[in-house]
């Protein structure tokens, strides 16, 4: 017989599925078990569509199963209140649901713990905190908006193993092998936006678009994220890839109040643009991270020049770091570094946590969380 624990695993590794297609909703994925056997498997699928416990009572039925008596596991706790679906306490109760075993509670701190005790009423047996670490690491870009309401922002980068990112000439193309590029895809098809510097378009022109991701070539649907360019200047050529392919619509130019006037015009009839404040550095990224959580955005991959990364690590606002690493050195005191800017005292330099090392290929990958970040 199962134990609780296995359960609950079994009900994460269905969240993950479900990975870079809920947004802004959570990931959530459940189990419902009967004297030992699981009857029902269920996962959020996408946003907007049921709910992983409705998901996991209509597998039962379907199947044939009665739910009534039957043990709920659920990686978070059920929702308690109406938005695009009902209520999944409501579901719950009407399936004669005895036992609910929860993961992680809901991070909104005006709805946490309010599922629990609705179904407490209801005479339903409820705990809660297993294998809640896992759970909120799953979400963890959720969690981040919902309670600081801004995007939780991963800083990426590929390099060399003396840290750059493109020859003085600006080579670049390709620094890490396709294990990593198709790794570095993943991590754009987990995020909400992706977000470069003018400069990395003017020098690279990239498409900034998924590829090799989940599905067949023959399905691919294009960017499911937003491409977010920080151009003080509008200096954006309308011939680019952002501007130019069918996903322009999805483009986003962040501009200045000082912009030319001419520049804005051409560029609003191809793409969305935002004015953001500048600071002593440039832009004030924490206003557009503001703009950028009212917009649903929860997870913003920063994928662009030294200039634009060092921005964010030293405004404080990176929450994790993801570098690819090739065995290569090219040396070269022009040559272009992950991480450029005024650069932090040694005592204050960026400190992490969490670190994990995979090989990918030739390549190696360090993901970390940055320690003590601040929303």
């Amino acid at each position: 017989m199962p134990s609780d624990e296995q359960l609950m695993r079994d009900a994460l590794r269905l969240a993950r599925r479900a990975r870079g297609e809920t947004s802004p909703n959570p990931l959530v994925g459940a189990v419902l078990a009967k004297r030992g056997n699981i009857i029902g498997r269920g996962w959020h699928r996408r946003a907007g569509f049921p709910h992983a416990e409705v998901e996991v009572i209509a597998d039962a039925k379907r199947k044939g199963n009665p739910t009534k008596g039957a043990t709920l596991y659920v990686t978070l706790e059920p929702c308690s209140t109406s938005g695009r679906t009902p209520p999944c306490t409501h579901s719950i109760i009407r399936a004669g649901i005895s036992r609910v075993v929860v993961a992680a509670t809901d991070p909104n701190p005006e709805h946490a713990g309010r599922a629990f005790r609705w179904l407490k009423r209801k005479d339903i047996a409820v705990e809660h905190g297993l294998l809640a670490e896992q759970a909120a690491e799953i979400n963890v870009a959720f969690n981040h908006w919902i309670t600081a309401g801004l995007p939780f922002v991963t800083v990426k980068a590929a390099m060399t193993l003396d840290g750059k990112i493109a020859t003085a000439s600006g080579e670049s193309k390709w620094i890490t092998g396709p294990e990593a590029r198709r790794e570095g895809m993943k991590l754009r098809h987990e995020a909400d936006a992706i977000i470069v510097g003018v400069n990395t378009i003017l020098a690279d022109n990239p498409s900034l678009t998924l590829r090799d991701v989940r599905r067949p070539k023959a399905e691919w649907r294009g960017p499911a994220l937003r491409r977010i360019v920080l151009d003080p200047r509008a200096r954006t050529p309308l011939g680019s890839w952002v501007m130019g392919d069918e996903f322009a619509e999805q483009t986003t130019v962040v501009v200045s109040r000082d912009a030319p006037s001419g520049r804005l015009a051409k560029l609003k009839q191809r793409c969305r643009v935002i004015t953001c404040p500048l600071s002593k550095r440039g832009f004030n990224l924490k206003s557009l991270l503001r703009k950028l959580g009212r917009q649903d955005c929860t997870h913003l991959l920063v994928e662009g020049g030294g200039e634009t990364n060092a921005a964010f690590i030293e405004a404080g606002l990176a929450s994790r770091v993801a570098f690819f690493y090739a065995p290569k050195i090219l040396g070269g005191r022009d040559a272009r570094t992950a991480v450029a800017g005024e650069g932090l005292p040694l005592a204050n330099g960026l400190q992490l946590e969490k670190i994990r090392w995979r090989n990918l290929g030739p390549d190696l990958m360090l993901t970390a969380r940055v320690a003590d970040a601040q929303p």
